[in-house]
Formats: structure tokens, sequence, C-alpha cells
């Protein structure tokens, strides 16, 4: 009895460890992001996408205007979107809304931020700080982690 006692509470500990790494969360004000990545790159690239979700609980809409990293020399909010047969990208100068209530996720092939002119190859493993700047709630640095973008 005691054995299963112990093996429980191994469980219920591993299982709250797990838990807290894959809900990682930072807040800033009304808004939480979550999700944070970056996507490896070949050696060489000029360019990298960085994804996660943004959720907004205030009661006013914010933006996601852009960036600032020390491993690349720009970064820009992006989205590519089907223009007939052509799928194209293009930076969002007015930067992204954050709705209020809502839910904004940046993934692969839809929105993401660029991080454009690296200075370094992103190497699966990685982990970057990536200061993001909102329209309303200001700037937050946040760790974000090199891995292959999840299929959605």
């Amino acid at each position: 009895m005691k054995l299963i006692q112990i093996t429980s509470l191994a469980i219920v500990i591993a299982l709250t460890f797990v838990s807290g790494v894959f809900s990682q969360e930072t807040r800033l004000g009304d808004l939480i992001i979550q999700h944070t990545s970056i996507r490896p790159t070949p050696p060489r690239a000029p360019v990298s996408g960085g994804y996660m979700t943004i959720k907004n609980t205030g009661p006013t809409s914010d933006w996601l205007i852009g960036g600032s990293v020390s491993f690349a020399k720009k970064v820009e909010v992006h989205e590519m979107k089907m223009d007939g047969d052509i799928m194209k990208m293009r930076r969002l100068p007015d930067g992204l809304e954050i709705p209020a209530g809502g839910e904004v996720t940046l993934k692969s092939g839809g929105l993401h931020i660029m991080f454009m002119k690296l200075k370094e190859q992103m190497k699966i493993g990685d982990k970057h700080m990536v200061k993001l700047m909102f329209k309303n709630s200001g700037e937050v640095e946040i760790e974000f982690d090199v891995k292959k973008p999840m299929a959605h």
C-alpha cells in the first residue's frame, strides 16, 4: 500500500512539473503570451519566424507592433495569406490587433513575427530573449525556444 502511495505521489509531482513546462506563460497587463517559439534555420539563413499565442483578457483591444532582439537586425509583424493561387507575405504596418476578450495565434503559414537579417543560426534547443512591443501595454521580454513549428 505504501508503494502505491509513493508511486502516486511521484506521478502527481511529475505531471505538475510537465504541465508547468508546457503551460509557460508571460503576463503583461491584460495580455497573456504563451507557446513562444522560433523556427530553426540552416546556416547563414537571413530570416526566421516567431510564433506564439496572445490572449487579451481586458476590455479594450491592444496591438502587437514590433519587437527587438540581439540576434537579428529587425523584428516585424507579418501575415501570410492566399491571393488567388499565390501565397503572399506582407508586413502589417499598423501591427496585429489582439481584440478585447480575444485570442490570436501566430503560427507557421499565417500570422507571425519575422526576425530579419539574422546575425546567427537558429538551432533547435537554443533559447533567445525577445522583446515584444505592444501599442497600449508597452514592452515585455520573453524567452523563446528554437523548435520546429507544430502542425496546425
